[in-house]
């Protein structure tokens, strides 16, 4: 039996344990909570599971970021024209950002989601951590060289933000230092091979975290979440389904890319990233699917998916709060002008990074509302159905991880036609780089 289910493709896991997460929670939910109003047994084994899943992935954001982005920075001297890359890169991380937040204000103004709501703003919860753009520019300095700060249960956490300047200033530092920091570099590449190892332990675990994830989801709100809040969140997904589904394939097109065939090599990490919710956890398979599937060179994979995976965030930073800040001016009937749209537009282009790759986008959207100074109140409203939409951001988000350094490749004619074509190299590619088994293609099988 194992030897069987060795053989199924992880992608063909993780799907029917979505089949049996949502069967497994409809049954949780008919159970219903015990005696004292505590979740029966079902639930809080999936609540478990799940939970488990995404504390494993999270432990190993911190060692993952430092390592990867040095390393990524790093890299950038083995690519001609390293300059020109990150430029492109950068300026279509905007432009797809730009379009995903026009389809966002757009949805908003067709759908009135805000006008169609039967949520109660008496029973929702105020969110427990909010943003500005001075909360995100001071943010942005260190307090300590690890990033550490101090959580309200009193207990330790890692400011992403800062650990990802930190990294940026110690790569920048080892290409200005050259030679003599050869060693410390040979260091940090042994330790993100590792880091990616025992990370890629956990993504076989996926198929596990998804039943436990999928299950809880469904048995803890149910429909009636959902129900109060369907146009909001029927909006939400049409819009990352035109991103994922229209304006990725037409790009693709325009390029002379075969969609069917980067959604072929891409699916491993969308599928992954809608399970944990997490792009930063989501990166090694980003990083191999790119490089081992679409046929973007590892030298330049290697800077453009970390950076993508702490920045580029279509789903959480663009159509999500675009949608959001709609939907509650409307609900508070707060009227919005072109500029407040435009402000939306920007802050979605320019504030990306405050989403910073972790699970939720509730900081993202309180920046957004601060900017144009709508209730802080609001982002309750919609708590209650966040994880639920965070899974299609996330997909998204990493999509365009993935689709952004295909398309910089492309234009730039590094792009390996024959692997992206085929997903076999028109030339032997080194193994080795990034701790992960070079002759694996996709994660096939746990």
């Amino acid at each position: 039996m194992l030897v069987r289910l060795r053989r199924v493709p992880f992608a063909a896991q993780v799907l029917l344990a979505l089949v049996v997460g949502v069967a497994l929670g409809l049954v949780a939910r008919d159970l219903g909570p015990v005696a004292d109003g505590s979740p029966n047994w079902l639930t809080s084994t999936l609540q478990t599971i799940g939970g488990t899943f995404v504390t494993l992935l999270k432990v190993l954001v911190p060692p993952l970021i430092v390592t990867a982005v040095i390393v990524s920075i790093a890299n950038l001297k083995q690519v001609s024209n390293a300059a020109r890359l990150a430029g492109q890169t950068l300026l279509w991380f905007a432009i797809t950002a730009l379009i995903a937040v026009s389809i966002g204000i757009g949805l908003g103004l067709l759908t009135q989601p805000g006008r169609n709501s039967s949520v109660d703003a008496a029973a929702q919860a105020a969110p427990e951590s909010t943003g500005s753009w001075w909360d995100f520019l001071t943010g942005l300095v260190p307090q300590n060289v690890l990033g550490l700060q101090g959580a309200p249960d009193g207990s330790l956490s890692f400011n992403v933000l800062q650990l990802i300047v930190l990294s940026v200033a110690i790569g920048v530092a080892v290409l200005k230092v050259g030679e003599p920091a050869e060693p410390f570099l040979g260091l940090v590449r042994s330790a993100l091979a590792i880091v990616q190892k025992v990370l890629w332990w956990v993504i076989l675990l996926a198929p596990l975290g998804t039943v436990g994830l999928i299950g809880n989801a469904v048995a803890t709100y149910g429909w009636d979440s959902l129900g109060s809040l369907g146009v909001f969140a029927g909006s939400v997904y049409a819009g990352l389904a035109l991103v994922l589904f229209v304006v990725y394939p037409v790009l693709l097109r325009l390029h002379g890319l075969s969609p069917l065939r980067w959604f072929a090599g891409a699916w491993p990490a969308i599928q992954l990233a809608f399970v944990s919710r997490s792009s930063i956890g989501t990166l090694p398979v980003t990083e191999r699917v790119t490089e081992q599937s679409l046929g973007v060179p590892r030298s330049y994979a290697s800077f453009a998916v970390p950076l993508g995976a702490t920045t580029k965030m279509d789903g959480c930073a663009a159509i999500y709060p675009a949608l959001a800040a709609i939907f509650v001016a409307q609900f508070f009937d707060v009227p919005l002008s072109v500029t407040d749209y435009l402000l939306i537009a920007l802050v979605s282009v320019v504030g990306s990074a405050a989403t910073a790759g972790v699970t939720g986008a509730v900081v993202m959207l309180t920046l957004t509302l601060s900017t144009l100074g709508l209730p802080l109140a609001g982002v309750g409203l919609l708590l209650a159905i966040d994880p639920i939409l965070d899974m299609g951001r996330t997909a998204v988000n990493v999509a365009g991880q993935a689709l952004v350094p295909t398309i910089v490749a492309k234009r730039e004619g590094i792009l390996d036609l024959e692997r992206f074509r085929t997903g076999r190299a028109s030339a032997p590619v080194a193994a080795g780089t990034g701790g992960v088994d070079a002759d694996l293609r996709e994660p096939a099988a746990v």
